[in-house]
């Protein structure tokens, strides 16, 4: 997972894939991480974000450490984004253009692959 915002769009238009930005609060928001522990975490996901996606964090933790410029670019993109709640997650297209918004969902690894799929289209 990158967490450079314009580093991961340079990459996903250079490789044409898809960005999937992961507005998280990764150690205390509940949803969040379990979407992570069954969806993100699991080989089925990994295979797939391997070959179509650009996976990019967007974190708002409370006890984890991060620079200045980090928050300030995930304070942006939140703002820009409209986030109003966690987990968030905004499907980009190579160009940077929103394709898709969605969340949590129950399933698992493969329903959720096939739902991103059916975003992207």
């Amino acid at each position: 997972w990158l967490t450079d915002y314009e580093a991961a769009l340079k990459q996903a238009k250079a490789q044409n894939k898809a960005l999937l930005l992961d507005f998280t609060g990764s150690d205390w928001c509940g949803w969040c991480k379990k979407l992570k522990r069954e969806v993100f975490d699991k080989p089925e996901f990994k295979t797939y974000a391997e070959s179509s996606l650009v996976l990019v964090e967007i974190d708002f933790p409370r006890a984890v450490y991060q620079t200045d410029a980090l928050k300030a670019q995930n304070q942006k993109l939140m703002d820009k984004f409209g986030i109003e709640g966690f987990p968030t997650i905004i499907l980009l297209s190579a160009e940077g253009k929103e394709v898709g918004r969605t969340g949590y969902l129950p399933g698992g690894a493969g329903a959720y692959v096939k739902h991103l799929k059916e975003l992207l289209k």
